[in-house]
């Protein structure tokens, strides 16, 4: 299933071929052409080995249907979209596999500024069969012209002169940019900025030979942790392999995507009055909590297609993540830039130093959790699963539940069902991406936080084995 939820992607040979590349071109090609977005696009890529070869296809693609294509060469992700916001070109497309496997590839594609996605996405998969009629052998023989263009460099300078007041940053800092393609516009910022970093894995390399380019997951930091014990550096930074997520980590600590948004909402607030700031579902308790004491928090669907858009909807100051895609609506454009969050981070570090920042999170009432865990099931029953779990956890119906269910306070079914106990939460949500359930759990003690996931758990066992999932 190559049509998902925010994106286009999977394996490429078997999956994202010649013919499907240049009839998603081909289509996107209409749908621009329809909603009188500029006949114009703008594709970049990461350092997967195949990228090039994807970009071929699609802007043969494009092109036959009238798109002319600008060439952004290889880039990061927020460089794409950072394109529509400098220039009259609105449409983008950036052929990544993000933090996936090395066979994996795809497409984040942006339309008219905004996320091309979900019913959009759904939309183009069912016109795929009208594009029979094409002679797509002959039309990929084609010669067609596409025109360099250097955003690239326009994006590095805007961050220069954005960032300028971190010029010749004292502190010692570790980057690890897992051989994905950050260091392309990261180096030449650092530089123009004097800021001295450690530099892991700066090379792209789309076989990723070092460790997987995906710092959500801890076990990926692990060389950089080395490193700074190594070389007594407590400041530690993390990209994935398209720079749109990212990780930062002390000695001893490891932030958490929400733990940043606190941190990042409580320095707009110095000059926002009452901003707002968006979390995801599977976001903590604390974070909500604290948010609202500066400002107001506003709970949303996992996603950074999502995220983007309801940013703009409410006019935001911030969303984000667990995961580390951070969206800047304060002194940016609103999209996910883990490159730009990097300089955000090293201003609060510059006031604060990363004790303070570590010092900070460590003073919010103590919690317990789990990480991200997730359930294999079909893709066909994912969302019945979730459904089904929804009706037995109704408040009306308190016989549906076990008797000795802990109390509920109340269910948030806006992705999934999050449940808030009396000391916690946990989360059930199917994933929008793959055949899997996405658990979270929380609570104010270890014992309880085992008590409210067995009980939840239990509750899903009892729903798969009556609906045979």
């Amino acid at each position: 299933m190559i049509f998902r939820e925010y994106d286009i992607r999977g394996i490429v040979g078997s999956e994202l071929n010649e013919e499907i590349v240049f009839k998603i071109g081909y289509l996107l090609a209409s749908h621009i052409k329809d909603i009188k977005a500029s006949n114009s696009v703008y594709i970049g890529y990461d350092a997967r080995t195949h990228s090039p070869k994807l970009f071929d296809y699609l802007a043969k693609g494009l092109s036959a249907n009238g798109i002319k294509v600008y060439d952004l060469g290889m880039i990061p992700t927020p460089v794409a979209y950072f394109a529509t916001f400098q220039s009259e070109i609105k449409n983008s497309i950036m052929i990544t596999g993000s933090h996936n496997p090395p066979e994996y590839n795809g497409f984040k594609i942006t339309i008219n500024e905004a996320p091309f996605y979900g019913a959009q996405i759904q939309d183009l998969k069912s016109k795929i069969p009208s594009l029979k009629h094409l002679d797509i052998k002959a039309l990929l023989n084609q010669k067609i012209e596409v025109t360099k263009s250097n955003m690239l460099e326009s994006y590095i300078k805007y961050l220069v002169k954005e960032f300028d007041d971190l010029k010749n940053f004292k502190s010692k800092v570790a980057i690890d940019c897992g051989n994905g393609v950050a260091s392309i516009a990261l180096k030449p910022i650092l530089d123009s900025l004097n800021i001295k970093a450690h530099e892991l894995y700066f090379t792209p390399d789309g076989t990723f030979p070092n460790h997987h380019p995906d710092p959500s997951v801890e076990s990926n930091l692990s060389h950089l942790k080395d490193y700074m014990h190594k070389h007594d550096i407590n400041i530690g930074i993390a990209f994935d392999g398209d720079a749109d997520r990212i990780a930062l980590i002390s000695k001893e600590y490891v932030f958490k995507g929400d733990e940043l948004a606190i941190l990042f909402a409580r320095d707009i607030a110095k000059s926002i009055k009452d901003p707002i700031i968006i979390g995801e579902v599977k976001c903590s308790s604390n974070m909500y909590k604290e948010i609202d004491k500066i400002g107001k928090s506003y709970m949303y669907k996992t996603g950074h297609s999502n995220l983007k858009v309801k940013l703009k909807e409410l006019n935001a100051a911030l969303a984000c993540e667990m995961s580390g895609h951070i969206f800047f609506n304060d002194r940016y454009f609103g999209f996910d830039d883990a490159i730009y969050a990097a300089f955000r981070i090293l201003e609060l570090i510059k006031k604060d130093g990363i004790e303070g920042l570590q010092k900070d999170i460590e003073s919010l009432p103590k919690l317990f959790s789990t990480d991200e865990e997730k359930i294999n099931v079909s893709e066909d029953s994912k969302f019945l699963l979730v459904e089904a779990l929804k009706k037995r956890l109704d408040s009306s119906l308190p016989s549906n539940l076990p008797r000795n269910f802990p109390h509920i306070e109340k269910v948030i079914d806006i992705d999934g069902i999050r449940v808030v106990f009396e000391h916690g939460f946990g989360l059930i949500r199917a994933s929008n991406t793959t055949p899997v359930l996405v658990t979270r759990f929380e609570a104010t003690s270890e014992a309880l936080l085992k008590e409210y996931k067995t009980a939840m758990l239990e509750l899903l066992d009892e729903v798969r084995t009556k609906i045979k999932a």
